[in-house]
């Protein structure tokens, strides 16, 4: 059966290009229940878009969630003790206020995951994948790629109070440089203290330049590994890859490299991601983990592929028209590619781009 292209979205034509690309590097699909017990959410709320969530009672008396997020759900109930790693994608809706909003939306996501013993060429591969997932959409994309560790060591060096390391995060995500040395002041610290940092988050371009300033011991070896990585993904992707260390997330979950894709028009991330293996220890596993999400509700916002008609063709017929003529016609015309109803009277408000009146 061939799909005509003209009666899906944009976020639904993506979803089933980019399984095409993920089924291709060897990620299985992994399905999953619509809900969760609450519990799961309420113990790692800082991990999610939106501490909102929308709960039911089970038959058993537990209190149960609807899923506000997938990466959760296949982190508890993987298993453990496997050699090598799983390389897992899915197709999930989830249910959350998204940001500036002020009601639930129940919001189509993919993405995929992989969780196990994480290397060099395991991270090259998501990354490889978060850039051709923004490719599928776009042509206009960038990928912004950061580091956790890297930034964690470099608010270390400054020597701040947890409340300090807090602010300081915050900071950097805002890329507000006159609120760091205001933090760095207030904890009896020199302003001069943050310069290495307060230069990795407002430089841009060349990444090569960033890379360099990397030279302190506590991150040398993240350094080295990320050196590596963004000059392959460069080779294959230019200008679209870039270093941006004001991308962070929260280091308790977060523990290395981190990235958020955007694609032109969308004013917010269409794909976010990173390495979490904190979460994996603070949900009992002892493993490693890596992924990315892509919010497919987003897209839809650019459907120019998407005409907006109900329907192509409406075929308006009377009483006694010739049922076999009537009844080819309408067939011929969706051989032709062409969307067609067939009434009897006309539609109230239906949108549509070409009319015949069968006689």
């Amino acid at each position: 059966m061939n799909i005509n292209d003209k009666t899906l979205k944009a976020g639904e034509r993506a979803m089933y290009s980019l399984r095409q690309l993920y089924e291709s590097f060897g990620y299985s699909q992994y399905k999953m229940s619509k809900f969760e017990e609450y519990d799961l959410y309420v113990r790692n709320k800082s991990f999610l878009v939106s501490d909102q969530i929308i709960t039911f009672t089970d038959t058993d008396g537990k209190l149960m969630a609807l899923k506000p997020d997938v990466t959760l759900s296949i982190v508890k109930n993987s298993r453990e003790g496997i050699c090598g790693v799983r390389k897992l994608y899915y197709n999930e809706n989830v249910y959350r206020v998204p940001r500036g909003a002020l009601s639930f939306k129940e919001i189509m996501q993919t993405g995929l995951e992989c969780i196990g013993e994480i290397d060099t060429y395991y991270m090259l591969e998501v990354l490889t994948l978060a850039a051709s997932s923004l490719e599928l959409i776009s042509s206009n994309y960038v990928l912004d790629i950061s580091h956790v560790g890297i930034i964690s060591s470099l608010v270390d060096e400054i020597g701040l109070s947890t409340s300090g390391r807090q602010k300081i995060f915050k900071c950097i995500g805002e890329k507000n440089i006159h609120e760091i040395d205001t933090v760095c002041v207030a904890e009896g610290k020199s302003d001069d203290a943050a310069n290495k940092l307060k230069k990795l988050i407002t430089l841009g371009g060349d990444c090569d330049v960033m890379l360099d300033i990397l030279k302190s011991n506590e991150c040398e070896s993240d350094a080295k590994e990320l050196a590596k990585i963004i000059s392959l993904l460069k080779e294959k992707y230019g200008a679209k890859i870039r270093l941006d260390f004001s991308v962070v997330d929260d280091s308790n979950y977060y523990s290395g490299i981190v990235f958020k894709g955007f694609i032109n028009g969308i004013p917010s991330a269409i794909l976010s991601g990173g390495r979490y293996d904190n979460l994996m220890k603070k949900l009992g596993k002892d493993t490693g983990a890596l992924g990315f999400a892509v919010y497919l509700d987003l897209i839809d916002e650019l459907d120019d592929g998407y005409d907006d008609y109900d329907t192509d063709v409406v075929v308006v017929y009377k009483d006694g028209a010739e049922l076999s003529s009537l009844y080819a016609l309408a067939e011929d015309l969706r051989k032709d590619g062409k969307r067609v109803t067939v009434r009897k009277t006309m539609p109230h408000r239906l949108k549509y781009k070409e009319l015949i009146e069968f006689n």
